[in-house]
Protein backbone atom coordinates (compact mmCIF):
# COMPACT_ATOMS: atom_id res chain seq x y z
CA UNK A 1 0.00 0.00 0.00
CA UNK A 2 1.53 3.08 -1.06
CA UNK A 3 -0.32 6.30 -0.16
CA UNK A 4 1.87 7.74 2.50
CA UNK A 5 0.16 10.21 5.61
CA UNK A 6 1.82 13.08 7.16
CA UNK A 7 2.88 10.87 10.42
CA UNK A 8 4.13 7.61 10.42
CA UNK A 9 2.97 5.69 13.32
CA UNK A 10 4.05 2.43 14.70
CA UNK A 11 2.15 -0.28 16.19
CA UNK A 12 2.70 0.71 19.79
CA UNK A 13 0.93 3.86 18.79
CA UNK A 14 -2.11 2.56 17.33
CA UNK A 15 -2.79 0.62 20.27
CA UNK A 16 -2.42 3.60 22.46
CA UNK A 17 -4.75 5.25 19.75
CA UNK A 18 -2.19 7.97 19.57
CA UNK A 19 -3.37 11.28 18.71
CA UNK A 20 -7.07 10.05 19.14
CA UNK A 21 -9.89 11.39 20.46
CA UNK A 22 -13.18 10.84 19.11
CA UNK A 23 -16.59 11.29 20.98
CA UNK A 24 -20.01 10.35 21.78
CA UNK A 25 -20.88 10.95 25.60
CA UNK A 26 -18.64 12.09 28.69
CA UNK A 27 -17.33 8.50 30.05
CA UNK A 28 -18.05 7.43 32.93
CA UNK A 29 -15.60 5.58 36.00
CA UNK A 30 -15.86 2.00 35.24
CA UNK A 31 -17.48 -0.01 37.95
CA UNK A 32 -15.81 -2.14 40.27
CA UNK A 33 -17.13 -5.39 39.15
CA UNK A 34 -15.96 -5.69 35.35
CA UNK A 35 -18.47 -6.58 32.42
CA UNK A 36 -17.48 -9.90 30.82
CA UNK A 37 -15.66 -9.27 27.51
CA UNK A 38 -16.91 -10.38 24.47
CA UNK A 39 -15.15 -12.10 21.25
CA UNK A 40 -12.84 -9.96 19.33
CA UNK A 41 -11.49 -10.22 16.13
CA UNK A 42 -8.68 -8.13 15.53
CA UNK A 43 -6.12 -7.51 12.50
CA UNK A 44 -3.41 -5.37 11.61
CA UNK A 45 -0.94 -4.54 8.61
CA UNK A 46 0.73 -2.00 6.39
CA UNK A 47 -1.17 0.56 4.21
CA UNK A 48 -0.84 4.66 2.96
CA UNK A 49 2.63 4.49 4.65
CA UNK A 50 1.88 3.82 8.39
CA UNK A 51 0.07 0.87 9.93
CA UNK A 52 -3.67 -0.25 10.33
CA UNK A 53 -6.04 -1.84 12.72
CA UNK A 54 -9.03 -3.06 12.73
CA UNK A 55 -11.10 -4.76 15.38
CA UNK A 56 -14.20 -6.36 15.53
CA UNK A 57 -16.42 -7.22 18.98
CA UNK A 58 -18.92 -10.14 19.14
CA UNK A 59 -19.17 -11.08 15.28
CA UNK A 60 -21.87 -12.29 13.63
CA UNK A 61 -21.75 -15.94 12.86
CA UNK A 62 -22.24 -16.13 9.40
CA UNK A 63 -19.06 -13.93 8.97
CA UNK A 64 -17.35 -14.17 5.65
CA UNK A 65 -14.24 -16.28 6.08
CA UNK A 66 -12.52 -14.10 4.41
CA UNK A 67 -13.18 -10.55 5.78
CA UNK A 68 -9.60 -10.12 6.17
CA UNK A 69 -9.02 -10.54 2.37
CA UNK A 70 -11.93 -8.10 2.00
CA UNK A 71 -10.38 -5.85 3.73
CA UNK A 72 -7.09 -5.61 2.15
CA UNK A 73 -8.62 -5.61 -1.17
CA UNK A 74 -10.72 -2.21 -0.35
CA UNK A 75 -7.51 -0.37 0.92
CA UNK A 76 -5.83 -2.01 -2.15
CA UNK A 77 -8.77 0.17 -4.01
CA UNK A 78 -8.43 3.23 -2.33
CA UNK A 79 -4.38 3.30 -2.94
CA UNK A 80 -5.47 2.57 -6.68
CA UNK A 81 -7.92 5.65 -6.86
CA UNK A 82 -6.42 8.15 -5.07
CA UNK A 83 -2.39 7.38 -4.24
CA UNK A 84 -0.23 9.65 -5.71
CA UNK A 85 2.69 6.71 -5.17
CA UNK A 86 0.94 4.70 -7.53
CA UNK A 87 1.54 6.09 -11.64
CA UNK A 88 -1.74 4.19 -12.46
CA UNK A 89 -3.58 5.44 -10.03
CA UNK A 90 -6.91 7.86 -10.98
CA UNK A 91 -5.08 10.96 -9.25
CA UNK A 92 -2.16 10.03 -10.61
CA UNK A 93 -3.58 9.87 -14.12
CA UNK A 94 -5.36 12.93 -14.24
CA UNK A 95 -2.45 14.90 -12.43
CA UNK A 96 -0.73 13.37 -15.58
CA UNK A 97 -2.66 15.01 -18.06
CA UNK A 98 -3.07 18.72 -19.48
CA UNK A 99 -5.78 18.51 -20.85
CA UNK A 100 -8.88 21.20 -19.66
CA UNK A 101 -11.65 18.49 -20.40
CA UNK A 102 -13.30 16.58 -18.07
CA UNK A 103 -11.64 13.46 -16.55
CA UNK A 104 -13.63 10.76 -15.95
CA UNK A 105 -12.79 9.27 -12.18
CA UNK A 106 -14.82 6.83 -10.08
CA UNK A 107 -17.64 7.71 -7.41
CA UNK A 108 -15.40 7.84 -4.71
CA UNK A 109 -12.70 9.40 -5.91
CA UNK A 110 -15.77 12.15 -6.76
CA UNK A 111 -17.03 12.21 -3.52
CA UNK A 112 -13.51 12.82 -1.65
CA UNK A 113 -12.14 15.72 -4.08
CA UNK A 114 -15.90 16.98 -3.49
CA UNK A 115 -15.93 16.58 0.18
CA UNK A 116 -12.14 18.44 0.14
CA UNK A 117 -13.22 21.57 -1.92
CA UNK A 118 -16.26 22.27 0.49
CA UNK A 119 -13.91 22.66 3.12
CA UNK A 120 -11.54 24.59 1.10
CA UNK A 121 -14.51 27.17 0.82
CA UNK A 122 -15.60 26.99 4.75
CA UNK A 123 -12.03 27.05 5.49
CA UNK A 124 -11.11 30.11 3.58
CA UNK A 125 -8.59 27.96 1.32
CA UNK A 126 -6.70 26.45 4.35
CA UNK A 127 -7.10 23.07 2.85
CA UNK A 128 -6.26 22.98 -0.70
CA UNK A 129 -5.46 19.67 -2.16
CA UNK A 130 -3.58 21.20 -4.96
CA UNK A 131 -1.09 22.41 -2.70
CA UNK A 132 1.12 19.42 -3.63
CA UNK A 133 3.90 21.36 -5.91
CA UNK A 134 4.53 23.51 -2.59
CA UNK A 135 4.53 20.17 -0.32
CA UNK A 136 7.56 18.80 -3.14
CA UNK A 137 9.23 22.24 -2.78
CA UNK A 138 9.25 21.98 0.59
CA UNK A 139 10.84 18.59 0.15
CA UNK A 140 7.60 16.94 2.26
CA UNK A 141 6.21 15.36 -0.76
CA UNK A 142 7.21 12.02 -2.38
CA UNK A 143 10.51 12.90 -4.36
CA UNK A 144 14.41 13.45 -2.67
CA UNK A 145 13.92 15.42 1.02
CA UNK A 146 16.85 17.89 0.75
CA UNK A 147 15.94 19.83 3.98
CA UNK A 148 16.84 23.32 2.15
CA UNK A 149 14.80 26.52 1.92
CA UNK A 150 13.69 27.41 -1.11
CA UNK A 151 13.71 30.99 -2.84
CA UNK A 152 10.50 33.42 -3.02
CA UNK A 153 10.99 33.28 -6.38
CA UNK A 154 10.66 29.64 -6.51
CA UNK A 155 7.58 29.33 -4.02
CA UNK A 156 5.76 31.75 -6.69
CA UNK A 157 6.47 29.73 -9.31
CA UNK A 158 5.10 26.72 -7.99
CA UNK A 159 2.29 28.73 -6.48
CA UNK A 160 1.01 29.33 -9.94
CA UNK A 161 -0.01 25.58 -10.58
CA UNK A 162 -2.35 25.79 -7.55
CA UNK A 163 -5.61 27.08 -6.36
CA UNK A 164 -8.06 24.96 -5.66
CA UNK A 165 -10.77 27.42 -7.52
CA UNK A 166 -9.18 25.77 -10.55
CA UNK A 167 -10.41 22.54 -9.78
CA UNK A 168 -13.67 20.90 -10.57
CA UNK A 169 -16.01 17.84 -9.38
CA UNK A 170 -19.29 16.45 -10.43
CA UNK A 171 -20.57 12.98 -9.26
CA UNK A 172 -22.57 12.65 -12.47
CA UNK A 173 -21.08 10.84 -14.40
CA UNK A 174 -18.03 11.14 -11.82
CA UNK A 175 -15.23 13.07 -13.49
CA UNK A 176 -12.39 15.93 -12.08
CA UNK A 177 -11.45 19.02 -14.76
CA UNK A 178 -8.98 21.46 -14.02
CA UNK A 179 -8.57 24.87 -14.92
CA UNK A 180 -4.50 24.93 -14.81
CA UNK A 181 -2.64 22.14 -17.20
CA UNK A 182 -0.37 21.74 -14.94
CA UNK A 183 -2.64 21.77 -11.44
CA UNK A 184 -2.00 18.77 -9.60
CA UNK A 185 -4.56 16.73 -6.93
CA UNK A 186 -2.77 15.24 -3.78
CA UNK A 187 -5.28 13.82 -1.64
CA UNK A 188 -3.43 12.81 1.63
CA UNK A 189 -4.61 15.30 4.01
CA UNK A 190 -8.47 13.72 3.49
CA UNK A 191 -8.41 10.05 1.64
CA UNK A 192 -6.96 8.67 4.98
CA UNK A 193 -9.77 9.29 6.64
CA UNK A 194 -12.06 8.02 3.66
CA UNK A 195 -9.83 4.78 3.97
CA UNK A 196 -10.99 4.50 7.53
CA UNK A 197 -14.67 5.28 6.26
CA UNK A 198 -14.43 2.49 3.84
CA UNK A 199 -13.41 -0.50 5.96
CA UNK A 200 -16.01 -0.03 8.13
CA UNK A 201 -18.79 0.90 6.10
CA UNK A 202 -17.49 -2.41 4.05
CA UNK A 203 -17.48 -4.30 7.62
CA UNK A 204 -20.77 -3.09 8.95
CA UNK A 205 -22.18 -4.44 5.38
CA UNK A 206 -21.23 -7.98 5.81
CA UNK A 207 -23.36 -7.96 9.21
CA UNK A 208 -20.78 -5.95 12.08
CA UNK A 209 -22.26 -4.44 14.07
CA UNK A 210 -19.08 -3.47 16.46
CA UNK A 211 -16.27 -2.20 14.69
CA UNK A 212 -13.11 0.27 15.60
CA UNK A 213 -11.17 1.39 12.72
CA UNK A 214 -7.93 2.86 12.93
CA UNK A 215 -5.82 4.00 10.25
CA UNK A 216 -2.43 5.88 11.08
CA UNK A 217 -3.91 7.19 13.82
CA UNK A 218 -7.10 8.15 12.17
CA UNK A 219 -10.46 5.95 13.62
CA UNK A 220 -13.83 5.68 13.31
CA UNK A 221 -15.95 3.23 15.14
CA UNK A 222 -19.81 1.90 15.90
CA UNK A 223 -21.06 -0.11 18.43
CA UNK A 224 -19.23 -1.27 21.76
CA UNK A 225 -16.53 -3.87 22.51
CA UNK A 226 -18.70 -5.53 24.90
CA UNK A 227 -22.10 -4.37 27.57
CA UNK A 228 -20.55 -1.42 29.17
CA UNK A 229 -17.49 -1.57 27.48
CA UNK A 230 -17.21 1.42 24.52
CA UNK A 231 -14.18 1.67 22.70
CA UNK A 232 -12.20 4.07 24.08
CA UNK A 233 -9.32 6.70 22.46
CA UNK A 234 -7.60 9.59 23.62
CA UNK A 235 -5.96 12.73 23.52
CA UNK A 236 -1.76 12.79 23.17
CA UNK A 237 0.31 15.29 24.81
CA UNK A 238 2.63 16.49 21.87
CA UNK A 239 5.60 14.91 21.51
CA UNK A 240 8.16 13.85 19.11
CA UNK A 241 9.75 11.47 21.37
CA UNK A 242 7.12 10.13 23.90
CA UNK A 243 3.83 9.39 24.26
CA UNK A 244 1.65 11.13 27.12
CA UNK A 245 -2.10 10.17 27.48
CA UNK A 246 -4.18 13.52 28.37
CA UNK A 247 -6.99 12.37 28.22
CA UNK A 248 -9.40 9.22 27.04
CA UNK A 249 -13.26 9.34 25.71
CA UNK A 250 -15.49 7.03 25.30
CA UNK A 251 -16.58 6.16 21.24
CA UNK A 252 -19.51 5.22 19.20
CA UNK A 253 -20.73 6.38 15.66
CA UNK A 254 -18.52 8.70 14.72
CA UNK A 255 -14.67 9.47 13.79
CA UNK A 256 -11.39 11.25 15.08
CA UNK A 257 -8.58 12.70 13.01
CA UNK A 258 -5.88 14.63 14.45
CA UNK A 259 -2.97 16.90 13.18
CA UNK A 260 0.41 18.04 14.32
CA UNK A 261 3.74 18.96 13.33
CA UNK A 262 5.64 17.57 16.02
CA UNK A 263 6.49 14.14 14.08
CA UNK A 264 7.57 15.54 10.54
CA UNK A 265 9.00 18.46 10.35
CA UNK A 266 12.86 19.04 9.89
CA UNK A 267 15.34 21.96 11.21
CA UNK A 268 17.53 24.55 9.77
CA UNK A 269 19.78 26.86 12.19
CA UNK A 270 17.53 25.79 15.29
CA UNK A 271 14.20 26.94 13.57
CA UNK A 272 11.74 24.00 12.76
CA UNK A 273 9.77 24.16 9.46
CA UNK A 274 6.86 22.01 10.04
CA UNK A 275 5.49 19.83 6.77
CA UNK A 276 2.30 21.51 7.10
CA UNK A 277 2.04 24.09 4.78
CA UNK A 278 -0.29 27.20 4.33
CA UNK A 279 -1.66 27.08 1.23
CA UNK A 280 -2.55 30.93 1.14
CA UNK A 281 1.33 32.03 1.20
CA UNK A 282 3.26 28.74 -0.02
CA UNK A 283 5.50 28.14 3.52
CA UNK A 284 4.90 25.48 6.28
CA UNK A 285 2.68 27.25 9.09
CA UNK A 286 5.18 29.16 11.93
CA UNK A 287 2.15 29.41 14.01
CA UNK A 288 2.19 27.65 17.91
CA UNK A 289 0.05 25.61 16.98
CA UNK A 290 1.18 22.04 17.84
CA UNK A 291 -1.62 19.44 17.52
CA UNK A 292 -5.76 19.76 16.46
CA UNK A 293 -8.30 16.71 16.72
CA UNK A 294 -11.69 16.96 15.11
CA UNK A 295 -14.80 14.80 15.61
CA UNK A 296 -16.93 14.40 12.98
CA UNK A 297 -19.48 11.73 10.85
CA UNK A 298 -17.01 10.62 9.03
CA UNK A 299 -13.55 10.04 9.03
CA UNK A 300 -13.00 11.79 5.83
CA UNK A 301 -14.30 14.83 7.44
CA UNK A 302 -12.81 15.19 10.37
CA UNK A 303 -9.19 14.14 8.33
CA UNK A 304 -9.53 17.54 6.27
CA UNK A 305 -11.05 19.72 9.03
CA UNK A 306 -8.08 18.70 11.25
CA UNK A 307 -5.71 19.57 8.55
CA UNK A 308 -7.40 22.92 7.88
CA UNK A 309 -7.54 23.96 11.49
CA UNK A 310 -3.98 23.08 11.77
CA UNK A 311 -3.03 25.05 9.14
CA UNK A 312 -5.56 28.45 10.48
CA UNK A 313 -3.43 28.08 14.11
CA UNK A 314 -4.59 29.14 17.46
CA UNK A 315 -5.54 32.41 16.06
CA UNK A 316 -7.98 31.88 13.78
CA UNK A 317 -8.58 28.12 14.08
CA UNK A 318 -11.02 27.87 16.97
CA UNK A 319 -13.58 30.70 15.58
CA UNK A 320 -13.46 28.93 11.70
CA UNK A 321 -14.32 25.54 14.03
CA UNK A 322 -17.28 27.29 15.84
CA UNK A 323 -18.64 28.52 12.68
CA UNK A 324 -18.67 25.63 11.33
CA UNK A 325 -20.19 23.98 13.91
CA UNK A 326 -16.85 21.61 14.62
CA UNK A 327 -15.76 19.61 17.68
CA UNK A 328 -12.49 20.04 18.06
CA UNK A 329 -9.61 20.37 20.52
CA UNK A 330 -6.36 22.15 19.28
CA UNK A 331 -3.01 22.55 21.68
CA UNK A 332 -1.12 25.57 21.72
CA UNK A 333 2.72 25.79 22.67
CA UNK A 334 2.84 28.72 25.01
CA UNK A 335 5.94 29.21 27.42
CA UNK A 336 6.90 25.51 27.47
CA UNK A 337 3.63 24.53 28.31
CA UNK A 338 0.47 23.39 26.13
CA UNK A 339 -2.76 25.76 26.21
CA UNK A 340 -5.72 24.13 25.18
CA UNK A 341 -8.37 25.62 23.02
CA UNK A 342 -11.68 22.75 23.42
CA UNK A 343 -14.42 23.85 20.83
CA UNK A 344 -17.79 22.21 21.20
CA UNK A 345 -18.13 18.89 22.74
CA UNK A 346 -14.48 19.01 24.10
CA UNK A 347 -15.24 21.67 26.63
CA UNK A 348 -16.55 19.33 28.34
CA UNK A 349 -14.66 16.18 27.07
CA UNK A 350 -11.00 17.46 28.24
CA UNK A 351 -12.76 18.31 32.05
CA UNK A 352 -11.56 16.07 34.80
CA UNK A 353 -11.49 13.36 36.46
CA UNK A 354 -9.40 11.25 33.67
CA UNK A 355 -10.07 7.67 33.64
CA UNK A 356 -7.62 4.71 32.40
CA UNK A 357 -8.74 2.70 29.19
CA UNK A 358 -9.85 -0.10 29.18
Amino acid sequence: MTIRSDTIVSLRLLFAAALLFVGCERPIAQEPSQPVAAEILQVAGKTMGTQYEVKIADPPADLAADWQLLVDRELRRVNDQMSTYISTSEISRFNDSTSLEWFDVSPETASVVAAALQISEKSGGALDVTVGPLVNLWSFGPHDHKQELPSQEAIDTAAQSTGYQSLHVRSDPPALRKDKPLLRVDLSAIAKGHGVDRILDLLVGLGCKNVFVNIGGEIRACGDKGPGRPWRAGVERPDELTTILLFPVAIENEAIATSGDYRNFFEIDGKRYSHTIDPRNGRPVTHSLASVSVVASSCMLADGWATALNVLGPAEGPQVAVDAGLDAFMLERADGKYLPHPVGRFVDWSKPPVIEQD
